[in-house]
């Protein structure tokens, strides 16, 4: 976009102090003709850029311009600093003294109106997550130790891309050396993490769909009915949907969910104690009645 190239042209001109209209049309791979329109619009804009003909000649902004905030509606300037707000919340060390300075800049206070806290109450990531920073920008390898949900620990290697919340979880989204594809990590899971000075070339990997490590399932994909007691009402809330939760006139609710029958829904139906019963398949229903057999038989 217009407004794109010529805001990055500010930019290289103020780190730069000279450049060429042939060096800017192929870096934004437009026409010279283009890049002096886009000058042109700077000039009016009240940008002070001039051109100078000749050897060692070329494109300039004058010494002491200084990058006005009025380039940003007010607007902008605000969202600008709520962003910045969000990654001091996540713990990210550099964000807060850019906070700081960018409040300066536009002459104004910082209202704290969000506070985010991604960590569990017993979880830190402060660490973990200026580590993955570190190695996404620089493009640097990571290795850790990874638990599946079997509980088989595997030491991996990934080339990071992208931090990744989904569903109340952080992962890491990275092409792993050891199953050379683009898989997710759950950051609660990995242990050990080294960040590594071994750099990697970029791959485009933004657009690659990820596979869980280890979430991979053999299990029959099934619907599931499941009644679970009112007093279980906030973690209904918590953890279902109204596309898949209704209240019933007594108060209770109904669960109905297309799903595999696996581990973790035995995992997930148990913890509900007493307060859960599961109505459909008859399948699953006698399987959580041998698991709970099991408890029992382990506490006696």
């Amino acid at each position: 976009m217009q407004i794109n190239r010529i805001l990055e042209i500010v930019y290289i001109l103020l780190n730069q102090k000279t450049t060429t209209a042939k060096q800017l049309a192929e870096r934004f791979s437009v026409s010279q003709r283009t890049i002096y329109r886009d000058i042109d619009t700077l000039s009016i804009a009240g940008i002070p850029v001039y051109t100078e003909k000749g050897k060692g000649g070329g494109i300039s902004l004058l010494p002491e311009f200084v990058l006005s905030k009025s380039i940003l509606s007010d607007n902008e300037q605000n969202e600008i600093l709520s962003a910045l707000q969000g990654l001091t919340n996540m713990g990210t060390v550099d964000s807060d003294h850019a906070l700081q300075k960018l409040s300066a800049v536009f002459s104004k206070s910082v209202t704290k109106w969000l506070e985010v806290d991604f960590s569990d109450w017993s979880y830190s990531n402060a660490k973990i997550f200026y580590d993955l920073k570190t190695a996404i920008l620089e493009h640097r390898i990571i290795e850790f130790e990874y638990y599946s949900a079997a509980g088989e620990m595997t030491h991996r290697r990934i080339e990071p891309v992208q931090l990744w919340f989904k569903s109340k979880y952080w992962y890491i989204k990275g092409f792993c050396l050891k199953r050379q594809n683009v898989r997710l990590f759950k950051l609660t899971r990995i242990r050990e993490l080294q960040l590594t000075n071994e750099k990697f070339e970029p791959r485009n990997l933004l657009e690659a769909p990820p596979e869980p490590e280890s979430e991979k399932t053999e299990s029959q994909v099934v619907e599931i009915i499941l009644k679970i007691n009112k007093k279980m009402a906030h973690r209904v809330l918590d953890e279902w949907s109204d596309r898949h939760a209704t209240k019933l006139p007594d108060g209770n609710y109904k669960i109905i969910i297309t799903m595999p029958e696996d581990e973790w829904l035995y995992r997930t139906i148990l913890s509900y104690g007493e307060y859960i019963e599961v109505l459909h398949p008859p399948s699953l229903r006698e399987n959580i009645k041998e698991k709970a057999k099991s408890i029992i038989k382990n506490n006696s």
